[in-house]
């Protein structure tokens, strides 16, 4: 199945973990790449008690805001990595965090990321999070939640805080 968590809401990539820590606890093999994040969150910290989840950062620190060619450098050794990982078939769950950003900053093409997509074995889930899922991802997306903004602490000033955003 392949999976899709969209939205401008907060929690797209908690509701991803959350699946990786539920699938752990049932004994699956889980590869979480992390495309435009290179930041040191809590989560790694987390999940590296896990022996059954592996997770990879294919990001710079910090926010994308302009992109340069270390970006997509980056998100294409992300990608080329998760061909590798499906091509291998020893995870049973790749979830590829931000991957929908990496497509709308235009760091991926779509076209290459659906054929992708399509070659992965059937027994794979795959689970795709962040903003403006491109059309073609939710055509072909089992499920697709998209989590929407209503009010973030964010506008009131708040910054990112550690153990909660990062």
């Amino acid at each position: 199945m392949i999976q899709v968590y969209t939205g401008t809401g907060k929690g797209k990539t908690t509701a991803a973990l959350g699946l990786a820590i539920r699938a752990a606890g049932a004994g699956l093999k889980v590869y979480i790449a992390q495309f435009t994040k290179g930041r040191q969150c809590s989560e790694l910290n987390s999940l590296k008690k896990f022996r059954n989840i592996k997770i990879e950062q294919f990001g710079r620190c910090g926010f994308v805001r302009k992109i340069t060619s270390a970006d997509k450098a980056l998100a294409v050794k992300g990608i080329n990595r998760v061909k590798d990982i499906i091509k291998k078939r020893t995870f049973d769950i790749l979830i590829l965090d931000e991957l929908n950003v990496a497509l709308d900053l235009k760091l991926l093409e779509t076209t290459d990321v659906l054929k992708l997509l399509k070659r992965a074995p059937r027994r794979t889930e795959l689970v795709l999070t962040g903003r403006n899922a491109p059309l073609g991802i939710v055509k072909i997306a089992d499920l697709v939640s998209e989590i929407k903004e209503i009010r973030h602490y964010y506008h009131k000033g708040l910054i990112a805080r550690k153990g909660i955003e990062f």
